[in-house]
Protein backbone atom coordinates (compact mmCIF):
# COMPACT_ATOMS: atom_id res chain seq x y z
CA UNK A 1 0.00 0.00 0.00
CA UNK A 2 1.69 3.53 -0.90
CA UNK A 3 2.12 5.87 1.49
CA UNK A 4 -0.89 8.26 -0.18
CA UNK A 5 -3.09 5.57 0.27
CA UNK A 6 -2.79 4.76 3.86
CA UNK A 7 -2.87 8.43 5.64
CA UNK A 8 -5.95 8.61 2.64
CA UNK A 9 -7.44 6.01 4.48
CA UNK A 10 -8.32 7.96 7.72
CA UNK A 11 -8.68 11.06 6.39
CA UNK A 12 -11.47 12.79 6.35
CA UNK A 13 -14.84 11.85 5.17
CA UNK A 14 -16.95 13.39 3.08
CA UNK A 15 -15.22 16.86 2.83
CA UNK A 16 -13.81 18.93 0.03
CA UNK A 17 -12.21 22.50 0.24
CA UNK A 18 -15.18 24.44 -0.29
CA UNK A 19 -16.73 22.86 2.30
CA UNK A 20 -13.97 22.99 4.93
CA UNK A 21 -13.75 26.72 3.56
CA UNK A 22 -15.80 28.18 6.87
CA UNK A 23 -18.54 31.26 6.57
CA UNK A 24 -19.76 33.47 9.75
CA UNK A 25 -23.33 32.30 11.56
CA UNK A 26 -25.96 35.04 10.99
CA UNK A 27 -27.19 34.68 14.91
CA UNK A 28 -23.46 34.33 16.04
CA UNK A 29 -22.47 37.95 14.16
CA UNK A 30 -23.24 41.29 15.17
CA UNK A 31 -21.23 43.02 12.81
CA UNK A 32 -24.59 43.53 10.48
CA UNK A 33 -26.55 44.54 13.57
CA UNK A 34 -27.38 48.34 14.33
CA UNK A 35 -25.80 48.53 17.46
CA UNK A 36 -22.23 47.98 16.35
CA UNK A 37 -20.74 51.26 16.39
CA UNK A 38 -21.93 54.41 14.66
CA UNK A 39 -20.47 54.68 11.81
CA UNK A 40 -21.32 51.16 10.95
CA UNK A 41 -25.21 51.48 11.97
CA UNK A 42 -27.83 50.81 9.53
CA UNK A 43 -29.87 53.68 10.50
CA UNK A 44 -28.57 56.81 12.87
CA UNK A 45 -30.74 59.60 14.08
CA UNK A 46 -29.22 63.23 13.86
CA UNK A 47 -29.00 64.96 17.41
CA UNK A 48 -29.12 68.51 17.97
CA UNK A 49 -26.14 70.55 17.22
CA UNK A 50 -25.22 70.79 20.89
CA UNK A 51 -24.69 67.26 20.82
CA UNK A 52 -23.13 67.07 17.46
CA UNK A 53 -22.51 69.02 14.97
CA UNK A 54 -23.85 68.17 11.38
CA UNK A 55 -22.22 67.40 8.21
CA UNK A 56 -22.66 70.80 6.63
CA UNK A 57 -21.47 72.47 9.83
CA UNK A 58 -24.79 74.81 10.28
CA UNK A 59 -25.55 75.61 14.05
CA UNK A 60 -29.09 73.85 14.72
CA UNK A 61 -30.88 77.30 15.84
CA UNK A 62 -29.93 79.52 13.03
CA UNK A 63 -31.24 79.27 9.51
CA UNK A 64 -29.26 78.89 6.43
CA UNK A 65 -28.90 83.18 6.79
CA UNK A 66 -27.70 83.49 10.07
CA UNK A 67 -31.08 84.40 11.59
CA UNK A 68 -31.49 83.57 15.24
CA UNK A 69 -34.63 81.40 15.69
CA UNK A 70 -37.53 82.02 17.56
CA UNK A 71 -39.21 80.23 20.58
CA UNK A 72 -39.65 76.36 20.27
CA UNK A 73 -42.70 75.37 20.54
CA UNK A 74 -43.79 71.99 22.77
CA UNK A 75 -45.96 68.65 21.17
CA UNK A 76 -49.34 69.73 21.68
CA UNK A 77 -48.49 73.16 19.72
CA UNK A 78 -46.97 71.13 16.86
CA UNK A 79 -49.87 69.10 16.85
CA UNK A 80 -52.28 72.09 17.45
CA UNK A 81 -50.66 74.29 14.62
CA UNK A 82 -50.43 71.29 12.01
CA UNK A 83 -52.20 72.82 9.04
CA UNK A 84 -51.61 76.31 9.51
CA UNK A 85 -50.29 77.90 6.61
CA UNK A 86 -48.44 81.21 7.99
CA UNK A 87 -45.10 80.64 6.29
CA UNK A 88 -43.46 81.81 9.64
CA UNK A 89 -45.53 79.50 12.05
CA UNK A 90 -44.97 76.72 9.02
CA UNK A 91 -41.15 77.14 9.63
CA UNK A 92 -41.83 77.16 13.66
CA UNK A 93 -43.53 74.11 13.67
CA UNK A 94 -41.21 72.11 11.60
CA UNK A 95 -38.01 73.45 13.51
CA UNK A 96 -39.96 72.11 16.87
CA UNK A 97 -41.01 69.25 15.40
CA UNK A 98 -37.23 68.59 14.42
CA UNK A 99 -36.00 69.44 17.74
CA UNK A 100 -38.30 66.52 19.97
CA UNK A 101 -37.44 64.29 17.43
CA UNK A 102 -33.87 64.71 17.70
CA UNK A 103 -34.03 64.47 21.85
CA UNK A 104 -32.48 61.12 22.87
CA UNK A 105 -35.16 60.08 25.21
CA UNK A 106 -38.17 58.51 23.94
CA UNK A 107 -38.79 60.85 20.39
CA UNK A 108 -42.27 61.40 19.83
CA UNK A 109 -42.25 59.81 16.36
CA UNK A 110 -45.50 57.83 16.77
CA UNK A 111 -47.02 61.45 17.78
CA UNK A 112 -46.14 62.94 14.83
CA UNK A 113 -46.65 60.42 12.68
CA UNK A 114 -50.88 60.21 14.03
CA UNK A 115 -51.17 64.13 14.31
CA UNK A 116 -50.49 63.72 9.98
CA UNK A 117 -46.71 65.96 10.08
CA UNK A 118 -45.70 63.19 7.83
CA UNK A 119 -47.54 65.35 4.52
CA UNK A 120 -46.61 68.34 6.01
CA UNK A 121 -42.54 67.67 5.76
CA UNK A 122 -43.21 66.08 2.41
CA UNK A 123 -44.86 69.52 1.34
CA UNK A 124 -41.91 70.94 3.32
CA UNK A 125 -39.35 69.09 0.95
CA UNK A 126 -41.00 70.73 -2.21
CA UNK A 127 -40.94 74.56 -0.94
CA UNK A 128 -38.86 76.96 -2.44
CA UNK A 129 -37.35 77.72 1.46
CA UNK A 130 -34.20 75.97 1.91
CA UNK A 131 -34.68 76.44 5.76
CA UNK A 132 -38.00 74.43 5.64
CA UNK A 133 -36.53 72.24 3.40
CA UNK A 134 -33.54 71.43 5.56
CA UNK A 135 -35.33 71.59 9.01
CA UNK A 136 -38.48 69.11 7.55
CA UNK A 137 -35.54 66.85 6.05
CA UNK A 138 -33.86 66.18 9.31
CA UNK A 139 -36.84 65.17 10.61
CA UNK A 140 -37.81 62.90 8.31
CA UNK A 141 -34.09 61.29 8.30
CA UNK A 142 -34.97 60.85 12.53
CA UNK A 143 -38.34 59.16 11.85
CA UNK A 144 -36.58 57.01 9.42
CA UNK A 145 -33.87 56.12 11.93
CA UNK A 146 -36.96 54.68 14.55
CA UNK A 147 -38.32 50.94 13.54
CA UNK A 148 -39.07 49.21 10.94
CA UNK A 149 -42.89 50.59 10.58
CA UNK A 150 -41.69 54.16 10.74
CA UNK A 151 -39.13 54.18 7.99
CA UNK A 152 -41.91 52.39 6.39
CA UNK A 153 -44.38 55.13 7.03
CA UNK A 154 -41.98 57.82 5.44
CA UNK A 155 -41.41 55.67 2.56
CA UNK A 156 -45.42 55.50 2.41
CA UNK A 157 -45.90 59.34 2.51
CA UNK A 158 -44.07 59.40 -0.71
CA UNK A 159 -40.84 61.06 0.60
CA UNK A 160 -38.37 58.94 -1.28
CA UNK A 161 -38.62 60.99 -4.73
CA UNK A 162 -39.16 64.10 -2.27
CA UNK A 163 -35.30 62.84 -1.26
CA UNK A 164 -33.44 62.22 -4.38
CA UNK A 165 -34.86 65.48 -6.07
CA UNK A 166 -32.76 67.10 -3.64
CA UNK A 167 -29.88 65.44 -3.97
CA UNK A 168 -29.66 67.53 -7.00
CA UNK A 169 -30.33 71.17 -4.10
CA UNK A 170 -27.82 73.77 -4.86
CA UNK A 171 -27.76 73.94 -1.07
CA UNK A 172 -25.24 71.57 0.20
CA UNK A 173 -26.68 71.27 3.96
CA UNK A 174 -30.40 70.24 2.07
CA UNK A 175 -28.61 67.66 -0.38
CA UNK A 176 -26.25 65.79 2.43
CA UNK A 177 -29.66 65.72 4.67
CA UNK A 178 -31.65 64.06 1.81
CA UNK A 179 -28.41 61.69 1.62
CA UNK A 180 -28.72 60.88 5.53
CA UNK A 181 -32.53 60.34 5.17
CA UNK A 182 -32.26 58.40 2.11
CA UNK A 183 -29.17 56.07 4.35
CA UNK A 184 -31.44 55.37 6.87
CA UNK A 185 -34.45 54.18 4.19
CA UNK A 186 -32.10 51.81 2.73
CA UNK A 187 -30.97 50.98 6.08
CA UNK A 188 -34.35 48.99 6.96
CA UNK A 189 -33.88 46.52 4.61
CA UNK A 190 -33.27 45.09 0.78
CA UNK A 191 -36.57 45.82 0.26
CA UNK A 192 -36.32 50.06 0.36
CA UNK A 193 -32.57 49.42 -1.02
CA UNK A 194 -34.07 48.19 -4.11
CA UNK A 195 -36.85 50.59 -4.45
CA UNK A 196 -34.16 53.16 -3.88
CA UNK A 197 -32.31 51.67 -6.39
CA UNK A 198 -34.96 51.18 -8.82
CA UNK A 199 -35.88 54.90 -8.54
CA UNK A 200 -32.66 55.71 -10.00
CA UNK A 201 -31.38 56.64 -6.06
CA UNK A 202 -27.79 55.22 -6.63
CA UNK A 203 -26.49 56.66 -10.04
CA UNK A 204 -27.77 60.17 -7.85
CA UNK A 205 -25.76 59.27 -4.49
CA UNK A 206 -22.88 58.38 -7.31
CA UNK A 207 -22.82 61.41 -9.07
CA UNK A 208 -22.18 63.36 -5.80
CA UNK A 209 -18.66 61.52 -4.90
CA UNK A 210 -16.84 64.41 -6.71
CA UNK A 211 -13.40 65.44 -5.78
CA UNK A 212 -14.11 68.73 -3.68
CA UNK A 213 -17.02 66.90 -1.80
CA UNK A 214 -16.43 67.77 2.05
CA UNK A 215 -15.23 65.84 4.64
CA UNK A 216 -18.27 65.25 6.55
CA UNK A 217 -20.80 65.22 3.30
CA UNK A 218 -18.40 62.45 2.10
CA UNK A 219 -18.40 60.49 5.17
CA UNK A 220 -22.25 60.30 5.25
CA UNK A 221 -22.24 58.93 1.68
CA UNK A 222 -19.79 56.60 2.33
CA UNK A 223 -22.40 55.48 4.99
CA UNK A 224 -25.08 54.92 2.77
CA UNK A 225 -23.11 52.52 0.34
CA UNK A 226 -22.52 50.44 3.46
CA UNK A 227 -25.82 50.13 3.61
CA UNK A 228 -25.98 49.58 -0.18
CA UNK A 229 -24.03 46.58 0.59
CA UNK A 230 -25.07 45.14 4.00
CA UNK A 231 -28.16 42.61 3.21
CA UNK A 232 -27.55 39.76 1.36
CA UNK A 233 -30.47 38.31 1.65
CA UNK A 234 -31.07 38.91 -0.74
CA UNK A 235 -28.20 40.89 -1.90
CA UNK A 236 -27.95 44.52 -4.20
CA UNK A 237 -28.83 43.67 -7.57
CA UNK A 238 -25.76 42.81 -9.77
CA UNK A 239 -25.89 46.02 -12.10
CA UNK A 240 -25.56 47.79 -8.99
CA UNK A 241 -22.55 45.68 -7.73
CA UNK A 242 -21.04 46.68 -10.87
CA UNK A 243 -21.52 50.51 -10.34
CA UNK A 244 -20.86 50.83 -6.96
CA UNK A 245 -17.20 48.89 -7.32
CA UNK A 246 -15.24 52.38 -8.95
CA UNK A 247 -16.49 53.95 -5.90
CA UNK A 248 -15.60 51.68 -3.62
CA UNK A 249 -12.22 51.57 -5.32
CA UNK A 250 -11.86 54.98 -5.43
CA UNK A 251 -12.53 55.49 -1.93
CA UNK A 252 -10.49 52.70 -0.56
CA UNK A 253 -7.68 54.74 -1.32
CA UNK A 254 -9.08 57.84 1.06
CA UNK A 255 -6.65 58.63 3.73
CA UNK A 256 -9.69 59.23 5.75
CA UNK A 257 -10.08 56.91 8.50
CA UNK A 258 -13.45 56.65 8.99
CA UNK A 259 -14.27 56.54 5.25
CA UNK A 260 -11.70 53.50 4.77
CA UNK A 261 -13.33 51.60 7.65
CA UNK A 262 -16.95 52.30 6.23
CA UNK A 263 -15.49 51.66 2.38
CA UNK A 264 -13.89 47.96 3.86
CA UNK A 265 -17.41 46.95 5.42
CA UNK A 266 -18.76 47.68 1.83
CA UNK A 267 -16.53 45.47 0.96
CA UNK A 268 -16.92 43.19 3.28
CA UNK A 269 -20.56 42.84 2.80
CA UNK A 270 -20.02 42.21 -0.75
CA UNK A 271 -17.49 39.13 -0.45
CA UNK A 272 -19.94 37.50 2.50
CA UNK A 273 -22.21 37.03 -0.80
CA UNK A 274 -20.60 34.13 -2.24
CA UNK A 275 -18.40 33.40 -4.96
CA UNK A 276 -19.45 35.57 -7.55
CA UNK A 277 -19.45 38.26 -5.79
CA UNK A 278 -16.07 37.50 -4.52
CA UNK A 279 -14.77 37.45 -8.05
CA UNK A 280 -16.72 40.65 -9.11
CA UNK A 281 -14.32 42.57 -6.39
CA UNK A 282 -11.47 40.25 -7.61
CA UNK A 283 -11.95 41.71 -11.24
CA UNK A 284 -12.29 45.52 -9.69
CA UNK A 285 -8.80 44.96 -8.90
CA UNK A 286 -9.59 45.82 -5.06
CA UNK A 287 -7.72 43.27 -3.69
CA UNK A 288 -4.36 44.80 -3.86
CA UNK A 289 -5.86 47.88 -1.61
CA UNK A 290 -7.22 45.58 0.76
CA UNK A 291 -4.61 44.27 1.57
CA UNK A 292 -1.89 46.32 3.01
CA UNK A 293 -4.67 47.87 6.00
CA UNK A 294 -4.34 44.56 7.44
CA UNK A 295 -1.62 46.53 8.83
CA UNK A 296 -3.47 49.85 9.30
CA UNK A 297 -2.40 51.94 12.51
CA UNK A 298 -6.18 51.81 13.02
CA UNK A 299 -7.15 48.64 14.61
CA UNK A 300 -11.21 49.18 13.35
CA UNK A 301 -9.57 49.76 9.49
CA UNK A 302 -7.66 46.38 10.76
CA UNK A 303 -10.87 44.44 11.40
CA UNK A 304 -12.67 45.58 7.98
CA UNK A 305 -10.24 44.64 6.02
CA UNK A 306 -9.62 41.29 8.08
CA UNK A 307 -12.78 40.65 7.42
CA UNK A 308 -13.36 41.23 3.76
CA UNK A 309 -10.00 39.50 2.94
CA UNK A 310 -11.59 36.66 4.94
CA UNK A 311 -14.48 36.26 2.96
CA UNK A 312 -12.63 35.99 0.28
CA UNK A 313 -10.78 33.07 1.21
CA UNK A 314 -13.89 31.26 1.92
CA UNK A 315 -14.07 30.87 -1.94
CA UNK A 316 -12.09 28.32 -4.61
CA UNK A 317 -8.19 28.25 -4.24
CA UNK A 318 -7.88 30.29 -7.35
CA UNK A 319 -9.74 33.16 -5.43
CA UNK A 320 -7.76 32.48 -1.92
CA UNK A 321 -4.41 32.71 -4.53
CA UNK A 322 -5.49 36.15 -4.96
CA UNK A 323 -4.86 37.25 -1.68
CA UNK A 324 -2.03 35.25 -1.17
CA UNK A 325 0.16 36.39 -4.18
CA UNK A 326 -0.86 40.24 -2.59
CA UNK A 327 1.20 39.33 0.21
CA UNK A 328 -1.28 39.19 2.90
CA UNK A 329 0.56 36.08 4.48
CA UNK A 330 2.59 38.56 5.64
CA UNK A 331 0.72 41.03 7.80
CA UNK A 332 -0.47 37.73 10.25
CA UNK A 333 2.79 38.03 12.19
CA UNK A 334 1.31 41.00 13.63
CA UNK A 335 -2.92 39.90 13.77
CA UNK A 336 -2.03 36.81 15.74
CA UNK A 337 -0.28 39.13 18.00
CA UNK A 338 -2.64 41.57 17.96
CA UNK A 339 -3.76 43.06 22.11
CA UNK A 340 -7.48 42.61 20.80
CA UNK A 341 -8.44 38.65 20.97
CA UNK A 342 -11.01 39.09 18.43
CA UNK A 343 -8.22 40.54 15.78
CA UNK A 344 -6.27 37.20 17.03
CA UNK A 345 -9.71 35.04 17.07
CA UNK A 346 -10.27 36.82 13.08
CA UNK A 347 -7.06 36.18 12.06
CA UNK A 348 -6.64 32.32 13.13
CA UNK A 349 -9.98 31.75 11.33
CA UNK A 350 -8.71 33.41 8.08
CA UNK A 351 -5.84 31.25 8.52
CA UNK A 352 -7.84 28.26 8.99
CA UNK A 353 -9.35 28.91 5.17
CA UNK A 354 -5.62 28.79 3.85
CA UNK A 355 -4.88 25.50 5.24
CA UNK A 356 -8.28 24.36 4.12
CA UNK A 357 -6.57 24.78 0.75
CA UNK A 358 -3.86 23.16 -1.43
CA UNK A 359 -0.83 21.78 -0.09
CA UNK A 360 1.23 24.97 -1.54
CA UNK A 361 -1.24 27.14 0.52
CA UNK A 362 -0.40 25.00 3.58
CA UNK A 363 3.14 25.44 2.96
CA UNK A 364 2.67 29.07 2.46
CA UNK A 365 1.42 29.19 6.37
CA UNK A 366 4.26 27.14 7.51
CA UNK A 367 6.88 29.17 5.69
CA UNK A 368 5.87 32.32 7.47
CA UNK A 369 6.20 30.59 10.65
CA UNK A 370 2.80 30.95 11.83
CA UNK A 371 1.90 27.68 12.61
CA UNK A 372 3.70 27.66 16.11
CA UNK A 373 0.87 31.05 16.58
CA UNK A 374 -1.91 28.85 15.65
CA UNK A 375 -0.80 26.35 18.28
CA UNK A 376 -0.02 28.89 20.93
CA UNK A 377 -3.94 30.47 20.76
CA UNK A 378 -4.89 27.01 20.58
CA UNK A 379 -3.63 26.31 24.07
CA UNK A 380 -4.01 29.64 25.52
CA UNK A 381 -6.54 31.75 24.03
CA UNK A 382 -10.14 32.26 24.65
CA UNK A 383 -12.72 29.15 23.61
CA UNK A 384 -13.87 31.30 20.23
CA UNK A 385 -10.05 31.67 19.29
CA UNK A 386 -8.97 27.63 20.18
CA UNK A 387 -11.66 26.71 18.73
CA UNK A 388 -10.56 28.74 15.21
CA UNK A 389 -7.50 27.38 16.17
CA UNK A 390 -8.62 23.74 16.14
CA UNK A 391 -9.86 24.16 12.71
CA UNK A 392 -7.07 25.31 11.42
CA UNK A 393 -4.54 22.76 12.55
CA UNK A 394 -7.52 20.15 11.65
CA UNK A 395 -7.65 21.31 8.49
CA UNK A 396 -3.77 21.11 7.86
CA UNK A 397 -3.91 17.64 8.53
CA UNK A 398 -6.23 17.30 6.56
CA UNK A 399 -5.18 19.09 3.78
CA UNK A 400 -0.93 18.76 4.08
CA UNK A 401 1.11 16.24 2.71
CA UNK A 402 2.86 13.83 5.22
CA UNK A 403 5.98 16.93 6.02
CA UNK A 404 3.32 19.03 6.51
CA UNK A 405 1.45 16.97 9.11
CA UNK A 406 3.98 15.66 11.22
CA UNK A 407 5.97 19.39 11.14
CA UNK A 408 2.65 20.42 13.29
CA UNK A 409 3.64 17.35 15.81
CA UNK A 410 7.08 19.02 15.91
CA UNK A 411 5.65 22.39 16.86
CA UNK A 412 3.66 20.20 19.71
CA UNK A 413 0.24 20.37 18.59
CA UNK A 414 -0.73 16.71 20.11
CA UNK A 415 -1.16 18.25 23.62
CA UNK A 416 -2.91 21.34 22.39
CA UNK A 417 -5.27 19.80 20.24
CA UNK A 418 -5.79 16.92 23.44
CA UNK A 419 -6.91 19.60 26.01
CA UNK A 420 -9.66 20.79 23.67
CA UNK A 421 -10.83 16.97 24.13
CA UNK A 422 -12.51 18.15 26.99
CA UNK A 423 -14.49 20.81 25.82
CA UNK A 424 -18.81 20.68 25.78
CA UNK A 425 -18.86 22.09 22.21
CA UNK A 426 -19.37 18.65 20.79
CA UNK A 427 -18.43 20.25 17.05
CA UNK A 428 -14.74 21.20 18.65
CA UNK A 429 -14.35 17.76 20.09
CA UNK A 430 -14.86 15.78 16.56
CA UNK A 431 -12.57 18.82 15.04
CA UNK A 432 -9.95 17.33 17.20
CA UNK A 433 -10.31 13.89 16.99
CA UNK A 434 -10.09 14.43 13.34
CA UNK A 435 -6.82 16.23 13.76
CA UNK A 436 -5.35 13.69 15.86
CA UNK A 437 -6.38 10.49 13.76
CA UNK A 438 -4.87 12.65 10.94
CA UNK A 439 -2.02 12.72 12.85
CA UNK A 440 -1.46 9.25 14.05
CA UNK A 441 -1.81 7.90 10.53
CA UNK A 442 0.54 9.91 9.35
CA UNK A 443 3.56 9.90 12.08
CA UNK A 444 4.54 6.21 10.27
CA UNK A 445 8.05 5.38 11.93
CA UNK A 446 7.30 7.75 14.83
CA UNK A 447 3.78 6.39 15.85
CA UNK A 448 5.21 5.59 19.14
CA UNK A 449 6.33 8.68 19.94
CA UNK A 450 3.13 10.33 19.03
CA UNK A 451 1.22 8.09 20.91
CA UNK A 452 2.96 8.23 23.99
CA UNK A 453 2.61 11.82 24.03
CA UNK A 454 -0.91 12.16 23.29
CA UNK A 455 -1.37 9.29 26.49
CA UNK A 456 1.04 11.83 28.99
CA UNK A 457 -0.45 14.76 28.26
CA UNK A 458 -3.71 13.05 29.84
CA UNK A 459 -5.17 12.63 26.20
CA UNK A 460 -5.67 9.03 25.70
CA UNK A 461 -7.98 8.80 29.04
CA UNK A 462 -9.83 11.44 27.23
CA UNK A 463 -10.60 9.97 23.79
CA UNK A 464 -11.37 6.61 25.82
CA UNK A 465 -13.81 8.56 27.62
CA UNK A 466 -15.25 9.68 24.43
CA UNK A 467 -16.10 6.22 23.42
CA UNK A 468 -19.25 6.56 26.17
CA UNK A 469 -20.06 10.45 24.56
CA UNK A 470 -23.91 10.30 22.99
CA UNK A 471 -22.73 11.94 19.85
CA UNK A 472 -22.52 8.98 17.70
CA UNK A 473 -19.84 10.77 15.57
CA UNK A 474 -17.65 11.74 18.02
CA UNK A 475 -17.97 7.55 19.36
CA UNK A 476 -16.98 6.88 15.80
CA UNK A 477 -14.25 8.99 16.01
CA UNK A 478 -13.01 7.64 19.60
CA UNK A 479 -13.29 4.04 18.94
CA UNK A 480 -11.34 4.07 15.35
CA UNK A 481 -8.45 6.07 17.38
CA UNK A 482 -8.27 3.48 20.59
CA UNK A 483 -8.97 0.18 17.95
CA UNK A 484 -6.16 1.45 15.77
CA UNK A 485 -3.49 2.72 17.84
CA UNK A 486 -3.81 2.25 21.22
CA UNK A 487 -6.14 -1.37 21.04
CA UNK A 488 -3.93 -4.68 22.10
CA UNK A 489 -4.58 -5.80 18.85
CA UNK A 490 -3.20 -3.45 17.17
CA UNK A 491 -2.30 -4.47 13.31
CA UNK A 492 1.59 -4.12 12.74
CA UNK A 493 0.47 -2.26 9.88
CA UNK A 494 -0.31 0.99 11.75
CA UNK A 495 3.12 1.42 12.46
CA UNK A 496 4.48 1.94 8.97
CA UNK A 497 4.84 5.11 7.07
CA UNK A 498 1.99 6.48 5.88
CA UNK A 499 1.34 9.62 4.16
CA UNK A 500 -0.07 11.20 1.09
CA UNK A 501 1.81 12.29 -2.29
CA UNK A 502 0.62 14.48 -4.96
CA UNK A 503 -3.10 14.27 -5.55
CA UNK A 504 -3.38 10.29 -5.06
CA UNK A 505 -7.12 9.48 -3.75
CA UNK A 506 -7.77 6.37 -2.57
CA UNK A 507 -9.24 4.24 0.18
CA UNK A 508 -7.77 1.03 1.60
CA UNK A 509 -8.46 0.83 5.00
CA UNK A 510 -11.53 1.20 6.94
CA UNK A 511 -10.30 1.95 10.65
CA UNK A 512 -13.99 1.05 11.74
CA UNK A 513 -14.11 -2.19 10.19
CA UNK A 514 -14.00 -3.68 14.02
CA UNK A 515 -16.48 -1.08 15.22
CA UNK A 516 -19.37 -2.99 17.44
CA UNK A 517 -22.61 -3.37 14.69
CA UNK A 518 -25.27 -1.62 17.20
CA UNK A 519 -23.48 1.62 15.11
CA UNK A 520 -23.28 1.61 11.59
CA UNK A 521 -20.44 3.50 9.77
CA UNK A 522 -20.93 4.35 6.67
CA UNK A 523 -18.23 6.52 5.61
CA UNK A 524 -18.42 6.86 2.22
CA UNK A 525 -14.68 8.45 1.62
CA UNK A 526 -15.07 10.34 -1.99
CA UNK A 527 -10.85 10.44 -2.05
CA UNK A 528 -11.01 14.04 0.00
CA UNK A 529 -8.25 13.68 2.76
CA UNK A 530 -10.83 14.02 5.39
CA UNK A 531 -11.70 11.38 7.73
CA UNK A 532 -15.17 11.69 10.17
CA UNK A 533 -18.21 14.26 9.86
CA UNK A 534 -18.34 16.28 7.58
CA UNK A 535 -18.80 19.72 9.04
CA UNK A 536 -19.35 23.31 7.67
CA UNK A 537 -18.89 25.38 10.82
CA UNK A 538 -19.51 28.89 10.94
CA UNK A 539 -17.53 30.98 13.40
CA UNK A 540 -18.30 33.96 15.35
CA UNK A 541 -17.08 37.12 15.07
CA UNK A 542 -18.65 40.05 17.62
CA UNK A 543 -17.73 44.02 17.57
Amino acid sequence: MSEASRLMSFKNAGKNADEMRRRRQEGQVQLRKSKRDETLQKKRNMPNAGDVSTGAGDPVDSDIDGNEKPTLLNLEAIIANVHNDDPVVQLLVVQSARKLLSSDRNPPIDELIQAGMLPKFGACLMSDDPNLQFEAAWALTNIASGTSAQTMAVVHSGAVPLFLKLLSSPHPNVCEQAVWALGNIIGDGPALRDLVIELGGLKLLLRLLTPNIPLGFLRNLTWVMVNLCRCRDPPPPVAAIQELLPALLYLIKHPDDSILVDTVWAISYLTDGGSDHIEMIINAEIVPHLVPLLSHSSSKVQTAALRALGNIVTGSDQQTQVVLDCGALSHFQGLLNHSREKINKEAVWFLSNITAGNQSQVQAVIDHNLVPLIIRHLSGSEFLTRKEAAWAISNLTINGNVDQVRYVTEQNAVPALCKMLTERDTQVVQVVLDGLSNILAASGENLEEVTTMIEACGGLDQIEALQEHHNIDIYRLAYGIIERYFGEGMNDDTSTTAGIAGDERSQDINPMANAPATFEFNATMDGNLQGGQLFNQQGGFDF
